[in-house]
């Protein structure tokens, strides 16, 4: 006579190292397996970008259907991007996984639908692009929310603030910039002369030169190639860094002990980027203003004295003071965006690699669009 069979069983709890830990019970064949699927539907709709301990162990007995619900929910959790640790994973359930899934239905139909929907193509790819944007989209403005949480939290206690962290930041993202920033700086500065002075003698307006390049530069030349200098620069180290510490787990191991990864290690990149990428803008504008100058001595015969004295009657104050005040914007959206795409690194290799590429090119279209509404708003209030 044969046993009753027990019913298949999915439980969830805690454990150390991992956001969850299921652990599956019972037998999981065709006549129990319906107990667990809307649970495991469940757990697959709810845990994204999520660590996860499966453990089938107490499996008591497990069939081809069994073993297909498994991997359909498995591959599930990979889909959400989850890092899945199996454990007490027998000699059986492996052979079976392995003919399962090679004469599963999902890879017949994979071999005898070789036709595609040209039609309908465009549209789904399209789709599929919008929802991935906006979901990215909810994503970051969620870590944006807890960071900026987080940091106001700790402006109104100080006492709180990593200032060594902030400091060994400031080193690595401002001092150790300077060399690339002054050699960006200056370049520019010869282009935009060399440029502008090509025109201007055609006029014999040779002296307009100071007032282009002065302004030019301190407005928004300066702080945009500066703010792009160091998203290619600091914020791919940025994303770098937690994604190595993603993958080894130190991440994890500070949720475990109690420690706010957004409180010790975004919050002093953010601060430390905002005190750094205003000076390396005041710096960008003199290396790139003393470029000018020393190009129109050599081009336009305009003496070190008289572009001084002509720069102290047309270069505004509001000129520099708008081009230091972006500088802080752009540090927000820089850092923000590298650490954001930095958490966001998988447990592998690879993802470092595409992440990184992903944060800088995310950072620098910002920073445009950020200084393109930045223009719109002070001309049309006539600053």
């Amino acid at each position: 006579m044969r046993l009753p069979e027990h019913t298949a069983e999915i439980q969830a709890y805690q454990d150390t190292g991992y956001d969850i830990a299921l652990k599956s019970k019972g037998c999981w064949t065709v006549n129990s397996i319906h107990n667990v699927v809307e649970s495991l539907a469940d757990f697959c709709q709810k845990y994204k970008n999520s660590t996860i301990l499966w453990d089938v162990s107490a499996i008591e007995e497990i069939d081809s259907v069994g073993m297909m619900v498994f991997i359909r929910y498995y591959d599930q959790l990979l889909t959400n991007k989850c890092s899945v640790t199996l454990k007490g994973v027998t000699q059986k359930h492996q052979r079976l996984d392995t003919l399962v899934r090679q004469h599963s239905v999902s890879a017949l139909e994979k071999n005898t639908l070789p036709h595609k929907n040209y039609l309908l193509s465009p549209f789904h790819s399209v789709g599929k692009w919008v929802v991935g944007l906006v979901t990215e989209l909810i994503l970051f403005m969620t870590f944006f929310g807890e960071s900026s949480l987080i940091f106001f939290k700790s402006l109104m206690h100080p006492s709180r603030i990593r200032y060594a962290a902030i400091v060994k930041n400031i080193e690595q993202a401002g001092l150790h910039a300077l060399p690339i920033v002054a050699l960006t700086s200056f370049l520019i500065g010869i282009v935009i002369t060399y440029q502008a002075a090509v025109q201007l003698e055609k006029f014999g307006a040779n002296i307009f030169i100071v007032e282009m390049i002065s302004i030019s530069v301190t407005r928004e030349l300066a702080p945009l190639i500066t703010a792009i200098v160091v998203a290619g620069r600091t914020g791919s180290s940025y994303t770098a860094q937690l994604g190595v510490m993603k993958i080894t787990e130190e991440i994890d191991a500070m949720k475990t002990m109690g420690f706010n990864p957004y409180h010790f290690l975004v919050i002093p990149r953010i601060l430390a980027l905002m005190i750094t990428l205003p000076l390396l803008v005041f710096f960008a504008d003199i290396i790139a203003i003393f470029a000018g100058m020393l190009i129109s001595e050599i081009h336009l015969q305009l003496s070190f004295s008289e572009f001084l004295h002509r720069l102290q009657n047309v270069l505004d104050m509001k000129h520099v003071w708008i081009g230091i005040i972006k500088a802080p914007v752009f540090a927000i959206l820089i850092a923000m965006v590298s650490c954001f795409r930095g958490f966001q690194v998988e447990k592998n290799s690879d993802s470092i690699g595409r992440y990184t590429t992903i944060s800088v090119v995310n950072a620098i279209f910002l920073v445009i669009a950020c200084d393109a509404i930045f223009s719109v708003i002070l001309t049309e209030l006539g600053i």
